[in-house]
């Protein structure tokens, strides 16, 4: 009886599946393409206002500055970066994070096809001289 549990114990450690997990591989430092970074200034001031520029040798660039929002515990920031997508595109975006949340802008950006027309439509009523980018403030939907 002792045999036929113990077999059946067997049975079942050689039955249930075997799951393996490969580590990512490291790559090898021919693998790895050193880029130099040209540029990394910081600056943290005791009032909690700061500003930092990068810049990598491959086109990578990001700065930023930011102060506190008065009496609440918020940072009003503001900043761009840009560098070169995959197919080659330049990527440049602006941003201002404030009390109306971040505010990215860009000519990769998608435009949502009303918005687009609303801005047109506002261009050919002469509400302004010239619509260079999409208005956050659209009315509601017909």
């Amino acid at each position: 009886m002792k045999f036929l549990i113990l077999a059946c114990v067997a049975a079942v450690a050689v039955a249930a599946p075997q799951y393996s997990y490969d580590a990512p591989r490291a790559a090898s430092s021919e693998e790895r393409e050193f880029v130099p970074i040209l540029k990394d200034d910081r600056v943290h001031e005791e009032d909690g206002t700061y500003n930092f520029d990068f810049e990598a040798a491959n086109g990578i660039s990001f700065s930023q500055a930011g102060s506190p929002d008065g009496d609440e515990d918020a940072v009003i920031k503001a900043g761009e970066y840009s560098y070169t997508a995959p197919d080659g595109t330049e990527i440049h975006l602006t941003f201002v994070a404030d009390e109306n949340g971040f505010q990215p802008q860009g000519d990769h950006l998608p435009v949502i096809a009303f918005a687009a027309e609303e801005d047109r439509k506002r261009a050919r009523s002469g509400d302004s001289d010239e619509v260079s980018v999409p208005s956050g403030l659209y009315g509601q939907p017909n």
